[in-house]
């Protein structure tokens, strides 16, 4: 349950960021939960290779500022899946970012700092400032 410890999950929220900066792939939405992550991506290179690529980076940082060597990190098993049409995308983007709700952590999807929820809200009101400024 290291993703618990805010700079853990704040590492692995970096590095999923990173990942879309890269251009690896297409970001629409993300949680990083206590003992999971979910993410929901277009990707541009291989699934497989991403996901080895993501899982690496973030158990060496992860460990390092764990104090922990020569340990796994990440379990070995994950899930992916194709999704098939816009209902199907819109369901699992409201699921992923509905994880921390159904959980019990907080009581909007917004309020969880972990999360594309939490960002996005932020991007926005950020964006809205900044008409208004221009406006004003």
């Amino acid at each position: 349950m290291y993703l618990r410890q805010p700079t853990i999950a704040q590492l692995v929220v970096a590095s999923i960021r990173k990942g879309e900066q890269l251009d690896h792939y297409e970001l629409y939405s993300f949680v990083v939960m206590a003992n999971h992550v979910h993410v929901l991506i277009h990707p541009h290179v291989d699934p497989s290779r991403l996901l080895k690529s993501l899982k690496g980076a973030t158990a060496r940082e992860a460990n390092i500022l764990l104090g922990r060597t020569g340990e796994p990190f990440w379990q070995k098993e994950s899930y992916d899946h194709w999704v098939r049409d816009h209902a199907e995308f819109e369901r699992i983007k409201v699921y992923i970012e509905n994880n921390p709700v159904k959980a019990g952590l907080v009581k909007a999807p917004e309020q969880y700092p972990w999360s594309s929820a939490s960002v996005e809200k932020s991007l926005d009101a950020a964006r809205k400032e900044c008409v208004r400024h221009t406006l004003s």
